[in-house]
C-alpha cells in the first residue's frame, strides 16, 4: 500500500525487455514494492545507484509506456510503523487519462482530465484520486472528465509543473468506490452475499 505522497523524483536509466532501471537515492531492497508514476512494481535487482523493476504484460497493457521514461515520481510502499498521510493508494493503475485543459487561478491551477466514461463512476467529487502516483482530491466530476485544483507547492514538488494539454496520465481511482461498485454489481446478480464472499472479493484487489 502507498500514500500517494511522492518521496523522490527519480530518473529512468533504461527500459528494455520489460526491465525498468531506475536511478534513485532510495535504499531499495530485493523484493521491495515501489511505485513509479503510480505503478506498483517489484525490485528484482539492486544497483549501486538505484534498482531494477520488472513490468508484467498486464501492467504494460494498461499504462502508457511513455510514462516510464525521463523523470518519474517514486514512492516506496508504506511500512507498518509509518505515519499514515495522503490517501489509500494501491499502485494499481485503472486507466490512462489525458490533460485537456490547464486553467491558472489566483493561487492554484485547475487541471481538467478526460478518461473513458466507464471509469467516471469510480471518481467521486471531493474523493481521492491518484495521478501518476500523486494522491489528490477531486473537485468536480463530469460525464467523461474531472477537475483537480493544484496548489503551488504540489506543482513545485512534482512533475505536474511540466504537464501540458495532451499529457497522458496513469490514473488510479478511489479504492472504496471500486469496492462498493463491485459489491453492488454482484448483489444485483444474487439475492444476498455472505461476509465470506465480500471478504474474498476484497482480497482480490
Amino acid at each position: 500500500m502507498f500514500t500517494g505522497l511522492i518521496r523522490e523524483i527519480a530518473t529512468v536509466k533504461s527500459y528494455q525487455n520489460n526491465i525498468l532501471t531506475i536511478q534513485s537515492k532510495h535504499p531499495a531492497k530485493l523484493g521491495d514494492s515501489i511505485a513509479i508514476n503510480g505503478v506498483c512494481l517489484t525490485v528484482i535487482k539492486v544497483n549501486s545507484d538505484g534498482f531494477d523493476l520488472e513490468l508484467a504484460d498486464e501492467t504494460r497493457s494498461i499504462i502508457d509506456e511513455s510514462k516510464i521514461s525521463g523523470k518519474v515520481h517514486m514512492e516506496p510502499a508504506m511500512m507498518m510503523n509509518d505515519r499514515f498521510e495522503g490517501h489509500i493508494v494501491q499502485g494499481h493503475v485503472d486507466c490512462v487519462g489525458t490533460v485537456t485543459q490547464i486553467i491558472p487561478r489566483e493561487n492554484a491551477t485547475d487541471f481538467i482530465i478526460t478518461v473513458d466514461k466507464k471509469y467516471i463512476a469510480h471518481i467521486i467529487p471531493k474523493g481521492s484520486i491518484t495521478i501518476d502516483g500523486i494522491s489528490l482530491t477531486v473537485n468536480d466530476v463530469g460525464v467523461d472528465s474531472f477537475r483537480l485544483t493544484i496548489i503551488p507547492h504540489t506543482l513545485k514538488e512534482t512533475l505536474m509543473k511540466n504537464y501540458k494539454v495532451g499529457t497522458k496520465l496513469n490514473i488510479e481511482t478511489d479504492v472504496f468506490a471500486r469496492y462498493i461498485d463491485h459489491i453492488l454489481a454482484h448483489r444485483s446478480a444474487k439475492k444476498s452475499m455472505s461476509w465470506d464472499e465480500i471478504d474474498n472479493m476484497q482480497m482480490t484487489y
